[in-house]
C-alpha cells in the first residue's frame, strides 16, 4: 500500500472511504476457523462496498480491549470509525450476510 497506509487500526476505519467489516480472532481459536472462510466469501462478495480486514486479538490486545473483544470470534462493522454491527460467536455465511445488510442499509 506504501505511503498511503494508514497509521493504525484506528486510522483505518475512521479513513476509510467504503464501511470496514472486521473480524477478531486467534491462532488457537476453533470456532475462529470455522468462520474464516465465511468471512474470506463475503469479503470477496462484497469487494468494492466493504474494506475486510482480520485482526488477531493475541497480536493487538489494544485493539480488542478498546471495543471490549471478550469473545471471538467477534465481527464488527464499522461506518466511518463508529460501529454499526457486532456479531459475537460462530454464525453460519446466511445468517452474517443478512446482518451485513441491515446494517449497511441502516
Amino acid at each position: 500500500m506504501g505511503s498511503d497506509r494508514p497509521a493504525s487500526f484506528f486510522d483505518l476505519i475512521s479513513s476509510s472511504d467504503v464501511p470496514v467489516l472486521v473480524d477478531f480472532w486467534a491462532e488457537w481459536c476453533g470456532p475462529c476457523r470455522m468462520v474464516s472462510p465465511i468471512v474470506a466469501q463475503l469479503a470477496s462478495e462484497y469487494r468494492g462496498t466493504l474494506l475486510t480486514v482480520k485482526v488477531n486479538t493475541d497480536d493487538k490486545p489494544q485493539v480488542a480491549g478498546r471495543y471490549d473483544i471478550t469473545t471471538i470470534p467477534t465481527i464488527m462493522l464499522f461506518r466511518d470509525g463508529e460501529p454499526i454491527m457486532r456479531v459475537q460467536g460462530a454464525h453460519p455465511y446466511e445468517s452474517l450476510k443478512s446482518q451485513i445488510n441491515a446494517a449497511l442499509a441502516s
